[in-house]
């Protein structure tokens, strides 16, 4: 047995033979699935002050960025090869200025109720926020850093409740 062959076994997105392909969910119960996931832009002081009182030239900044997020979740399918369109009950995504980091944090929480989880649409909500952040004033700093784009936590399904240990 070659080593494609044995790691199809584990993963769900892989045929037989190592081809991939979308998961067949329709025998899974529907349930009630939630996650949530974070990440931050980290940017100097100077610029998060220019964030905060919205004097960014491509306007509100933190605005955009939640509604990029919500956007990104409803289509996360379009983006990521093998993710099953979902209709999604409830998405929110925070946008919060940090002094500390200096810098933005993320967190997006993605619910359905479905026969498949909503990890991806999260992570997606949360990539693409704060991609927009980074994209709206990239003109003032282009040295920003997107970090620590993680699932923080999940609950439903077969495989159950799941949550990052600090």
């Amino acid at each position: 047995m070659n080593a494609v062959v044995r790691r199809a076994n584990k993963l769900t997105h892989l045929g037989a033979h190592g081809e991939a392909h979308m998961v067949d969910v329709s025998a899974k119960p529907a349930t009630e699935r939630v996650a949530l996931a974070e990440g931050r832009v980290l940017m100097t002081a100077k610029t998060l002050d220019m964030v905060r009182q919205g004097n960014a030239k491509k306007g509100d900044v933190l605005g955009t960025a939640r509604i990029a997020g919500i956007m990104a979740a409803k289509r996360t399918h379009e983006l990521i090869p093998l993710c099953h369109p979902l209709l999604l009950s409830q998405i929110e995504v925070d946008v919060t200025p940090d002094a500390k980091l200096p810098g933005v944090r993320v967190a997006a929480r993605v619910k359905v109720s479905g026969q498949t989880g909503v990890e991806m649409e999260a992570l997606t909500a949360v990539s693409v926020a704060c991609l927009t952040i980074y994209d709206m004033v990239k003109a003032v700093e282009r040295g920003m850093r997107i970090e620590g784009i993680r699932l923080v936590e999940k609950s439903g399904g077969r495989s159950g409740h799941y949550r990052v240990r600090e």
